[in-house]
């Protein structure tokens, strides 16, 4: 029996683990307890940088590192402890023509995020920063929310706060293993005994991934090394107290000014090293690396190129310290799949920015069952198995970790650790152009580059050289025949008694079809929001095959998951490597699939929305008439051995009709003409279906209620307070998602889609309303500064009878 007891058992006294443990006291949760295995803040706290900056790519990371800035800003009052937090700003200068349309992009997220950011000139960037040489700039941004702080004291005033609210933190215990039963960890065993807990939360910093291998987790969160040097007092250290931080992503560096007028410069150099990936060694308590003068040397030269002034100083210190990483750059938050009471909060590159925020979401999701903002970009559950494998994630690490301020185009991809998961059509598509992306470790054609075109992505922030070649896709699709290879869908089977039961309660639509019926299905939470969007094909009674997309299948299953009775003989398989996925679409479908099957694919036969077992060449197929361009088509679902059979036959078959390849950058501008949603974008858990525009498809049943059912119902009685639009401009419009929708000077949304529907020949774009803004006119979005009139429309833009759809 342990002889220790906690309602919540936090690993690691970072300060992730103490913000946590904080913001469980403070909302008057009792029996918190933290342990760390030497003192609080010796892993990698103690010697970052203590940058604070607070734009990110999504709007709800950045509004949780808003909330850090909110708590650092309270926290002395609340302590009667100082921390050396400068509230100063920071600049992000723009060298290059290039850099300043990304600041000018990066400002247009930031107004459509809530968040201050204002585009200056090379001398406005000279006055808050004397220290640089404004010839050859072309501008600067500035966020005056931003600053910097002393990392170590302040997760020291953390702690004292959380101590305050009576959280308990016990420093040199250490973790030894654990001991779990049906998903759920019983015992942690500690060097000062063992340890029972309702919640166990996994900060842990670079040492999660070895706990995690004790749980038989491949946790995707690593260590590399960084690097960065303090100078010796600059010639006016008085200055240097009231500067910002500084960015300069051209040259790959930042700067930070430090105590006694020295300054703090550091930088993301290529091929980092990096740290642990066959152990941590030794105890490594507060302890730095060897440093590395030739590594860092080509950063300080571009360094001082911008701040002449480092050519005039030395160097006090050089600090080499192993930095939290993960397989894609960014946190890994939320509950561990097929664990009922882990909660991961590790991989923090840069925690002392998020510790504040970070630390309040972990614990609302812990005690509400859910964050306050839907943090998928940072949920673990966005990853797969593969991420947290040495010969995943350490070569991505470092690849990203290189990229951190490198030019990075909306779509660009990463290079490293590809072609892990491969369709049977690969080379095949490889050899007719493909251009490759890459998704959940899936290589998947993003557009194909006719005879003569190099089969390499063509990127621009203003005129992407794909476009051309996305838009002959799409105008196959609406006039002809397409194929598409979707084979990485995430596929699943759902079945025993009581199936029907649990997908009634998750599902906001009626699940109790006849056998062959094809749903479209919300999967929502208890607030209404949409926690998986996907297709349900019903194959028997008590038997279902559920589809959904590449990147959501960890996701969608563990939802699905922890909502089945542990006592049920419910069993909910994935399937997704049995079968791969063609999709044959547009107006002559029929005719090209009728050629090669043998059953009967009329209208009357094989009705839209519904799915059947038929036979192309001599392949068994499951043909599922649905899909996600707006046109007439089937997916066919194919047991993989057959999919190179099917496809030749396909493409034969349509060769008289002048059948084309067709990539995901094509379905992405078809589906907007459609008005199709994406989830985590259009539709997440923080937009109900009703508010998405998808109230029809809204079917409240008797008996148990379904999760939000009172919200739902509300909603349909008496109208959503807001509802996802849809806004239009003739003009072409360089829009990747995420633009600033305006009602004069006053930001009303934001993008959560936007793109070129090349048929209707417009810009599109999806955005939030509020209902007292649904009968205005004249809105506007921000596109790289520059404001263009959009105008609100209704219903789709193509097709809205489904006439062709359903033909």
């Amino acid at each position: 029996m342990a002889k220790n007891a906690a309602k919540h058992l936090i690993i690691g006294g970072g300060i992730i683990g103490c913000s946590t443990a904080y913001h469980l006291a403070r909302n008057g949760e009792k029996d918190v307890v933290l342990l760390e295995r030497a003192h609080l803040t010796e892993g990698a706290t103690w010697h970052a940088a203590g940058l604070v900056g607070q734009l990110r790519s999504s709007r709800n990371t950045t509004r949780m590192l808003q909330k850090s800035v909110a708590m650092y800003d309270r926290l002395e009052a609340e302590t009667g402890m100082a921390f050396d937090w400068k509230k100063v700003g920071s600049l992000r200068l723009a060298a290059t023509r290039e850099r300043m349309l990304e600041a000018r992009r990066l400002a247009t997220m930031a107004r459509s995020f809530g968040l201050e950011m204002n585009i200056i000139s090379p001398d406005e960037a000279y006055d808050l920063f004397p220290l640089i040489d404004p010839a050859g700039l072309e501008g600067a941004a500035f966020i005056p929310s931003d600053g910097h702080v002393d990392p170590a004291s302040l997760c020291q005033v953390i702690a004292h706060a959380a101590r305050q609210n009576g959280a308990t933190i016990r420093q040199g215990v250490e973790v030894l293993d654990f001991e779990v039963r049906d998903g759920r960890i019983t015992r942690v065993m500690t060097s000062a005994g063992d340890y029972e807990a309702e919640v166990v939360v996994l900060a842990a910093g670079m040492w999660s991934r070895e706990l995690g291998q004790k749980l038989g987790l491949k946790v995707p969160a690593c260590a590399v090394e960084h690097q960065y040097i303090v100078t010796e007092p600059l010639p006016n250290p008085e200055m240097v107290k009231h500067l910002p931080s500084m960015r300069d992503p051209e040259r790959l560096v930042y700067y930070k000014p430090d105590a006694g007028g020295r300054m703090v410069v550091g930088g993301y150099e290529d091929d980092t090293l990096p740290f642990g990936e066959r152990g941590i060694p030794g105890e490594f308590v507060r302890q730095l690396l060897p440093d590395n003068l030739d590594r860092f040397a080509p950063l300080a030269e571009l360094a001082a190129q911008v701040t002449p002034v480092l050519n005039e100083v030395g160097i006090r210190q050089v600090i080499n310290g192993p930095i939290p990483y993960s397989a894609d750059g960014d946190f890994v938050m939320g509950w561990a799949p097929e664990f009922d009471n882990l909660m991961m909060a590790t991989g923090f590159l840069y925690g002392i920015a998020a510790g504040g925020g970070a630390g309040e979401m972990i614990a609302e999701w812990i005690v509400e069952g859910r964050p306050s903002l839907d943090l998928w970009p940072l949920d673990i559950r966005r990853f797969g198995p593969h991420h947290g494998t040495r010969a995943f994630m350490y070569p991505r690490a470092i690849e990203h970790y290189a990229h951190h301020y490198k030019m990075r185009y909306p779509g660009q991809e990463a290079e490293s650790a590809r072609g892990l998961r491969r369709s049977p059509l690969h080379d095949t598509l490889k050899s007719k152009g493909a251009v490759f992306g890459s998704k959940n470790g899936w290589e998947r054609p993003l557009w194909f580059a006719r005879e003569g075109v190099e089969p390499v992505d063509q990127l621009d922030f203003l005129d992407p050289g794909w476009h051309r070649f996305a838009a002959e896709e799409h105008r196959i699709v609406r006039e002809s025949v397409a194929l598409i290879d979707q084979t990485s869908f995430a596929k699943f089977e759902m079945f025993g008694p009581g199936t029907l039961d649990v997908l009634q309660r998750l599902a906001a639509c009626n699940m109790d079809r006849p056998v062959g019926s094809v749903i479209y299905a919300q999967l929502c939470n208890e607030q209404g929001g949409v926690e998986a969007d996907l297709t349900i094909t019903r194959l028997g009674v008590e038997h279902f095959y559920i589809v959904t997309g590449s990147g959501f299948g960890t996701h969608d299953s563990d939802w699905i998951r922890r909502h089945i009775p542990k006592s049920a003989g419910i069993h909910l398989i994935e399937v997704t490597s049995a079968r791969a996925v063609i999709n044959i679409c547009g107006p002559k479908a029929r005719d090209v699939l009728q050629k090669v099957s043998e059953e009967d694919l009329s209208n009357a036969v094989f009705p839209f929305g519904t799915a059947r077992e038929i036979t192309v060449g001599a392949a068994p197929v499951r043909a599922v008439r649905i899909g996600f361009v707006g046109e007439l088509g089937w997916e066919l679902h194919i047991p993989t051995e057959f999919a190179a059979h099917v496809y030749e036959t396909l493409w034969e078959a349509g060769a008289p009709y002048q059948i084309r390849d067709v990539g995901y950058r094509a379905i992405d501008s078809l589906r907007l003409e459609k008005g199709y949603l994406y989830w985590s974008g259009d539709i997440s858990p923080d937009s109900t279906p009703v508010e998405a525009g998808l109230g029809l498809r809204v079917h409240l049943k008797s008996g148990e209620p379904v999760l939000g059912q009172d919200v739902l119902a509300g909603q349909k009685e008496n109208g959503p307070d807001r509802r996802l639009c849809t806004f239009v401009s003739d003009a072409k419009l360089p829009l990747f998602g995420g633009e600033a929708i305006l009602l004069g000077d006053q930001v009303v949304s934001l993008a959560t889609s936007s793109g070129f529907g090349h048929t209707v020949g417009k810009s599109i774009l999806f955005g939030y309303l509020e209902r007292e803004l649904w009968e205005e006119t004249g809105f506007e979005v921000e596109v790289f500064g520059e404001r263009h009139g959009i105008t609100k429309t209704v219903g789709p833009l193509y097709d809205p009878t489904n006439e062709r759809l359903k033909a």
